[in-house]
């Protein structure tokens, strides 16, 4: 056994049988070899096992028992042990598969190979398999802990929501509420009403008075999903509240104080959208506190086999089924795919092989990689023509509008007017882009007789 710092990119890959942890000291990556068995103790003191200088590690914080499968068991530490987010009580060991986090005080620790010997599959959320990724989380961990805004960055389906909420999760708002806003879905004549909240009889409809997405996040977190789709109306009003911490009702006089945290994400390029006069320089540099990029699946590729497992015992859980072994040529042909929908894609792909998995073995032929064949759909439906869809938006509408009609076009066209890849394409849900073709003015294709 031995522990050794090396630079990220010099990690070694690990084969099948063979153990490692991967510590996160510092953003520093530390290999920690395992032994065939026996129990390691971790610490501060230079009579451990391992030895991890950190200030937030105890002289003996914790210790890995090795067999089978991983156990760890908290030796009374002053910061605590935490498997998945769950704090271990002194004495109380508890197991740990591949990707699974385990943070001693602020250190992160994974397990890295050995994936035949391992029993207990780790939380989807929670799988941390590619040394790239460990230093994405120490980053949020130590973003969390300030009051900064928090920018994350990334492609459709690479988990930005997840990270928004482990934010929340680890800083001191932990307790008040995370309340989610996806700045693409809402209509653009109802969003600064769902923002900040109305009065009573400020338009038609408003009954009674309503708080504001604002007021409910008061006191935790605000997670403005994909905030470059915003109208520059829209972002001049937030940058207001990031600015004075005051919001105004829609239909109200007298401002309210509101103590909230931001944090934004988006698949788009700010800085381009900023050079492009299309999003506010000033609202860009207030959310871009600290700004922290997901890498898409395909440069996190050790994490495909681990993400595909927790996503297995997932879908085998939803369908009442036992949950079915991945084949060796299912598992090359996971690697293999590029996954241009990152992990919202593999969890597609793996929650409805599962659910027609009926032999308890998940084989390459029994990957459903894309849609149902033509085959198997009937005629299609008739599309509407380039010249009903594709032209001149209707007149009157705005920039912020067009440039999203001509998104949705785009990706109902790839897909052959298919709703539900489209809305996969676009990283939002099918409701939401069918409200997106009726505010847009898209006309929806006639469905074709079977």
């Amino acid at each position: 056994m031995s522990s050794k710092e090396l630079p990220t990119e010099l990690v070694p890959r690990v084969g099948a049988g063979e153990r490692v942890l991967l510590a996160s000291v510092d953003g520093q990556v530390t290999v920690i070899e395992l032994p065939d068995a026996g129990k390691l103790v971790i610490g501060r003191g230079d009579d451990c096992d391992v030895v991890l200088d950190h200030p937030s590690i105890s002289r003996k914080h914790a210790a890995v028992e090795i067999g089978e499968q991983l156990r760890i068991e908290d030796l009374g530490s002053a910061n605590g042990t935490f498997v998945g987010g769950v704090r271990l009580a002194a004495s109380k060991p508890m197991g740990f598969g591949v990707g699974t986090l385990v943070e001693l005080g602020t250190v992160l620790i994974t397990q890295r190979g050995g994936e035949e010997a391992v029993v207990a599959k780790p939380a989807a959320d929670m799988v941390i398999a590619d040394p790239v990724m460990l230093e994405v989380h120490e980053t949020v961990r130590v973003a969390a802990a300030s009051t900064l805004s928090i920018l994350l960055l990334g492609e459709t389906g690479v988990g930005k929501e997840l990270f928004a909420r482990r934010v929340h999760e680890l800083s001191a708002r932990a307790s008040s509420s995370l309340v989610r806003v996806n700045c693409a879905a809402l209509v653009e004549s109802l969003l600064e009403a769902e923002l900040f909240g109305h009065e009573r009889g400020a338009f038609t409809g408003a009954t009674h008075a309503k708080a504001g997405l604002l007021e409910a996040a008061s006191g935790g977190t605000l997670f403005l999903d994909e905030v470059g789709e915003l109208p520059l109306t829209t972002q001049a009003k937030l940058l207001r509240v990031l600015e004075s911490g005051e919001i105004t009702r829609v239909g109200a006089v007298k401002p309210r104080s509101v103590d909230v945290r931001f944090v934004a994400a988006t698949h788009r390029d700010l800085a381009v959208l900023v050079k492009e006069g299309k999003f506010r320089q000033d609202l860009f540099f207030r959310l871009d506190g600290v700004a922290i990029r997901i890498p898409p699946l395909r440069e996190r590729s050790a994490e495909i086999i681990p993400l595909a497992e927790a996503f297995m015992v997932e879908a085998g859980a939803a369908s009442g089924q036992a949950t079915p072994t991945l084949a060796p040529d299912a598992a090359a042909r996971l690697r293999a795919h590029p996954w241009a929908g990152n992990v919202r894609e593999l969890r597609n792909v793996i929650m409805r092989s599962v659910l027609f998995c009926r032999d308890g073995v998940l084989t390459a032929a029994g990957l459903r990689m894309g849609t149902i064949e033509a085959s198997d759909r009937g005629p299609a439906p008739s599309v509407p023509s380039p010249s009903a869809t594709s032209g001149a938006p209707p007149a009157g509408m705005t920039t912020e509008r067009a440039e999203r009609r001509a998104r949705a076009i785009d990706a109902l066209e790839r897909t052959v007017w298919n709703q539900t890849r489209a809305a996969e394409l676009l990283g939002i849900t099918r409701r939401t882009l069918q409200t997106w073709m009726i505010d847009l003015d898209i006309p929806r294709p006639r469905g074709g007789s079977r």
